[in-house]
C-alpha cells in the first residue's frame, strides 16, 4: 500500500514539474479559414493563452497538398490556421470574436483581393461545444448586419501544415507582408465592417 502511494505521489510530482505535459493535457485546437493564412496567423499569434498558430490547408481530400496545388483551387482545401490554445486563459468564444473581426463574412467568393474556393472563410469545429458556439456566433453576425453570412461551418478534418516559408510569414517578411496586406485592401474593408 505504501509503495503504491509513493508511486502515485511521484507521478503527480512529475506531472506538476513538467509544464509541457500539463499544458498538453489542457490545450485544445481551433481551426479557422479567413483568406490568406499569413494575415490570420498575425491576428491570433500573441493572444494570451494561444501557444501556437500553424498556417496550413484543410477541408479537401488531397493528401499532403502543396501551396501550388491548393492555390489552383482544385483540391477542395482552403488556406487555414490551426490554433493551439489553453481554454483556461482564452475561451473559444474569444477566438471566435477574433475570427469574425478579421474576415468579410459576406464574401462567398473568397476574402478581400484573394478570390477562389481556396480563400473562402470558414470555421472548422473540433467538438460539439465548438460547433454550438460557432453556429451561435454566426447567427449573431447575421442578426447584427441583417445580411446573409457566407462563412461556412464544417467539422474539422485533417490539417496539413503549409511549407516552412509560410509559417510566421508576417514576422519573417515584414515589408512584403505589409505591402500585400495593404494592396489587398484587407484593413480598409475590415474598417468598413467594424464601423457598421
Amino acid at each position: 500500500m505504501r509503495l503504491a502511494s509513493g508511486l502515485f505521489s511521484m507521478v503527480i510530482m512529475a506531472l506538476c514539474m513538467n509544464g509541457e505535459v500539463m499544458a498538453g493535457n489542457l490545450e485544445k485546437k481551433a481551426t479557422f479559414a479567413g483568406g490568406c493564412f499569413w494575415c490570420m496567423d498575425a491576428e491570433f499569434s500573441g493572444v494570451k493563452g494561444v501557444s501556437k498558430v500553424v498556417s496550413g490547408y484543410t477541408g479537401g481530400t488531397l493528401v499532403n497538398p502543396t501551396y501550388e496545388q491548393v492555390s489552383s483551387g482544385t483540391t477542395g482545401h482552403v488556406e487555414a490556421i490551426e490554433v493551439t490554445y489553453d481554454p483556461a486563459q482564452v475561451s473559444y468564444q474569444q477566438l471566435l470574436d477574433i475570427f469574425w473581426d478579421n474576415v468579410d463574412p459576406f464574401d462567398e467568393y473568397g476574402q478581400f483581393c484573394d478570390k477562389g474556393s481556396q480563400y473562402r472563410a470558414g470555421i472548422f469545429y473540433h467538438d460539439e461545444e465548438q460547433k454550438r458556439l460557432a453556429e451561435a456566433s454566426k447567427e449573431k453576425v447575421t442578426t447584427k448586419f441583417k445580411q446573409s453570412v457566407a462563412t461556412v461551418i464544417h467539422p474539422a478534418s485533417v490539417f496539413y501544415p503549409a511549407e516552412d516559408y509560410h509559417q510566421d510569414y508576417y514576422i519573417k517578411n515584414k515589408v512584403r507582408y505589409k505591402m500585400y496586406r495593404y494592396g489587398c485592401g484587407r484593413d480598409e474593408r475590415l474598417e468598413e465592417l467594424r464601423s457598421k
